[in-house]
């Protein structure tokens, strides 16, 4: 069987189920159904939130498992957190001064391309702190 999809191949729009069945009676239900918030998500994504699960959510165990730093992890717990519809942190007019580690450590994978630049310049925002 293949995975269920949630996003248009063509257009990148979300996909509602029409249809379910039963591979033991052969039952048909027509309707519309919703996927649900995960379905939202992207393949890299999904496989994002495997990865913080089976790690219970300890970035340190997420970094050591995908091998990137926790900037670039961070990075991409916000793009999920976001994917889903959730605000992430602090209102934008309260956001933090980033360390100079930090912002030398954000460039530094944004450089060596483990970071977008969007997520490298929520980062260097504080926002995904």
């Amino acid at each position: 069987m293949n995975p269920v999809i949630g996003q248009c191949p063509i257009c990148g729009n979300n996909l509602h189920v029409t249809r379910l069945n039963c591979r033991n009676c052969d039952t048909t239900i027509d309707g519309h159904f919703t996927l649900g918030r995960l379905y939202q998500l992207t393949a890299e994504q999904l496989d994002f939130v495997e990865v913080f699960l089976r790690c219970e959510g300890k970035i340190n165990r997420v970094e050591q498992e995908i091998g990137l730093s926790y900037p670039a992890v961070r990075a991409r717990l916000v793009d999920v957190i976001r994917a889903l519809g959730y605000e992430v942190g602090e209102s934008p007019t309260a956001q933090r001064v980033v360390p100079e580690e930090t912002r030398r450590d954000i460039l530094n994978e944004l450089q060596n391309g483990n970071l977008t630049a969007e997520e490298a310049l929520q980062l260097l925002r504080g926002e995904g702190e």
